[in-house]
């Protein structure tokens, strides 16, 4: 308004100084002289005159241009119940914006109001917040009042969107028997089947919050959630690493079954049986009666050897010979004694190889077959290898680095009854596989095998 009025001041000078040459002029007409400085003068001032009319036009134009803007910028403000005491003042074309609001959103949602309106410059926030107890908390009742109207207004869509959650927690359950029922009625493992009845549940139910949600109109919360789960899903995958890649290995190894409590396992260099495949170690009872529980990461990426897949397993044995010594007889006389021993199967039956020829002796190779249903493997090689042993000293056929036998050694060899020995499957451990195989019931991931027919 100051610039206004100098503009003003300057043109009323200008408009003075134009008419006191002409004023002047008049009584000067009787001169001879006087015409000339006349006409001069009217000719310097004439555009003097223009210039001022033009800029008291333009001051005008500015003038009403500003009344425009404040009357624009004054009516969006009044639309805000916050912003009733803001005040407006326009200077060719800067807003300058004062008084008092409640917070600082609403400084802000001023600002951006004002430069809404076309032919604003630049907006001068000078707005204070309110520091008036009464305004305050008159302001935050009003929300809360507000709110509560809007809540009791949403009352039946929060009806309709429990009733959804509702149902598909029920549906959840439903869906859930059906592969339940298909997957128990091809494997027994309760700790599976609960497995994908908790996960069809749990899916029904989270689409059936999400729709909730979305009948509410809050789909900007499940965004938040989904992102945020994302989020802590990342964060829990590299802190948890280990523990997950267990539980993967353990849910592939429950699936694929290469093994089942009980069987007889090699795994890495561990040797032992089954108790139960947990969702995060594999349990072994060592032939020794210790337990060894091994990562499922580790037995899914190592080569385990299975020893009770195959109820038929071969053993072998080396013989070493004298190089004297007839092969043929000694190939005879140690697969005669290999199949009289209780164990070794007629069919596939047991045979004799030449392994080695060396200079300092030759090596025979035993071969025969056990059904470990019926007779323990090492203890049918133990003695099969004690019968050939035996034949072959009792034939006079030395065997290498063993002396020569004499006549009373074989005549003592011969006169000796043949031990009966005990090849039948080995329980002694059974009992404690038993007794941590029932301790583990409820998290063991494995189905019993079928028993095949011996």
């Amino acid at each position: 308004m100051r610039l206004h009025r100098l503009l003003a001041g300057a043109c009323l000078c200008s408009l003075l100084a134009a008419a006191l040459p002409a004023s002047a002029a008049v009584p000067a007409s009787s001169a001879s002289v006087a015409p000339a400085p006349l006409s001069g003068s009217a000719a310097y001032n004439a555009p003097g005159t223009a210039a001022a009319s033009q800029v008291a036009a333009e001051v005008r134009a500015g003038e009403k241009d500003d009344r425009r803007i404040a009357a624009a910028v004054t009516a969006r403000l009044l639309r805000q119940p916050n912003l009733q005491k803001v005040t407006v003042e326009v200077n060719a074309g800067v807003v300058t914006l004062a008084g008092q609001a409640l917070a600082d959103e609403d400084r802000d949602r001023a600002t951006s109001l004002a430069k809404q309106v076309q032919g604003v410059s630049d907006v001068v926030n000078d707005i204070q917040l309110d520091a008036d107890l009464r305004t305050r908390f008159d302001a935050a009742l009003n929300e809360t009042r507000g709110k509560l109207v809007r809540g009791v207004a949403a009352l039946p869509l929060l009806a309709i969107g429990l009733l959804i959650v509702l149902l598909s927690a029920w549906l959840g359950r439903a869906l859930a028997r059906r592969p339940a029922d298909w997957l128990r009625a091809r494997s027994h493992n309760p700790y599976m089947d609960g497995l994908v009845r908790r996960t069809v549940q749990t899916v029904v139910v989270l689409v059936g919050i999400v729709l909730a949600l979305d009948l509410l109109d809050a789909t900007t919360l499940v965004s938040a959630l989904l992102g945020s789960a994302g989020v802590v899903g990342l964060v829990a995958g590299f802190a948890f690493k280990d523990i997950a890649e267990n539980y993967v290995a353990g849910i592939l190894l429950s699936l694929r079954r290469p093994f089942a409590p009980g069987d007889h396992l090699i795994i890495d260099k561990y040797d032992g049986k089954v108790v139960a495949l947990t969702s995060r170690a594999t349990l072994l009872l060592t032939l020794d009666g210790n337990q060894v529980s091994l990562p499922n990461a580790l037995v899914f990426k190592s080569v385990v050897t299975n020893y009770s897949q195959n109820p038929r397993s071969r053993f072998d044995f080396d013989l070493p010979l004298d190089p004297g010594a007839c092969i043929a007889d000694a190939q005879r006389i140690a697969l005669d004694a290999a199949r009289t021993v209780e164990g070794v199967l007629p069919e596939p039956g047991a045979y004799v190889l030449v392994q080695d020829m060396l200079p300092d002796r030759v090596t025979l190779k035993v071969l025969g077959w056990v059904d470990q249903r019926r007779n323990d493997l090492k203890r049918v090689r133990s003695e099969a290898m004690r019968g050939a042993a035996t034949a072959l000293d009792r034939a006079g056929i030395r065997r290498a680095g063993v002396p020569a036998p004499t006549p009373a050694s074989m005549e003592q060899a011969e006169l000796s009854p043949d031990a009966s020995a005990d090849t039948s499957v080995d329980h002694a451990i059974d009992p404690q596989l038993a007794e941590a195989q029932q301790a583990q019931v409820g998290d063991n991931l494995l189905a019993p095998r079928q028993k095949t027919p011996s």
